[in-house]
């Protein structure tokens, strides 16, 4: 059997990127050091201020800037993979990006489909949102992979889309806003989308008290098998695919179901 040992990584992204990129080197470092051979890191994590503003487009980087490099070189120092969100140039406004990259370079690029307009914040003011039929998966130890960002989280089809294509895990950087009963939201979707989807779902959050916390791996029947509380602070646990076969053969329902997701 083999085994993938994820780690998430929860901190403060701030208004330097010089400082945020020594501090994804010293996480990188910390968690591949506990075993980690994939390390997922926040939404936002190469530039962050509250609330969203014109500094986003002045801070953004291409896909070949000094953050991404800045990834490459620690995952290849460090013989891991690392999933991480940061701001893409993209003309008059930017894209809220995932990457992922290992030692070769750039494995997959994923742009946020669904913009955080709601709960009085507007994110679309700033940001362009990503190609809706744009399911970016990679394969680590076995596992394939897959990425979404943050409020994509609310919206089902986003996973199953994943899932469709093949997905064994789902990798979802955040920065979850804090809010009445935000906790509440952010942990019961994380366990909605590994339960229904039958998946893994690692997810990487700011802590408070911007975000809320409680970055989570869990399991694919639901179940919290790594965690951080409130604070900064990583979390480790293994993946199978093995585990995935054994619920999905007791829980059939990704192939009983009568419709499939077609994206748009």
């Amino acid at each position: 059997m083999s085994e993938l040992l994820a780690a998430v990584c929860q901190f403060s992204p701030s208004a330097s990127p010089e400082g945020n990129r020594a501090r994804v080197v010293e996480l990188i470092g910390d968690a591949a050091a506990r075993g980690a051979h994939l390390v997922v890191l926040p939404e936002y994590s190469n530039y962050f201020v509250d609330q969203l503003d014109a500094s986003f487009a002045e801070n953004a980087e291409t896909l070949d800037g000094p953050f991404v490099r800045t990834l490459q070189s620690a995952a290849s120092a460090h013989g891991v993979t690392v999933i991480a969100g940061f701001v893409e140039e993209a003309g008059d406004r930017v894209h809220n990006t995932l990457v992922a990259v290992d030692a070769t370079g750039l494995l997959a690029t994923y742009r946020k489909q669904h913009l955080y307009d709601a709960f009085g914040s507007r994110e679309s003011d700033w940001v362009a949102p990503g190609d809706l039929s744009d399911a970016q998966t990679i394969e680590v130890a076995g596992l394939r992979i897959g990425m979404m960002t943050c409020y994509d989280l609310r919206f089902p089809e986003v996973a199953r889309t994943l899932v469709d294509v093949g997905a064994d895990a789902i990798v979802v950087p955040a920065e979850w806003v804090r809010g009445p009963l935000k906790e509440h939201h952010w942990t019961t979707l994380l366990a909605a989308r590994a339960i229904e989807n039958t998946v893994y779902v690692v997810a990487a959050d700011h802590p408070t008290p911007i975000g809320v916390g409680h970055s989570q791996i869990i399991d694919p029947s639901g179940v919290v098998i790594g965690g951080v509380g409130t604070g900064e602070g990583i979390a480790v646990a293994p993946l199978t695919k093995d585990a995935v076969d054994a619920v999905r053969e007791k829980n059939p329902a990704l192939r009983l179901r009568r419709y499939r997701v077609v994206p748009r």
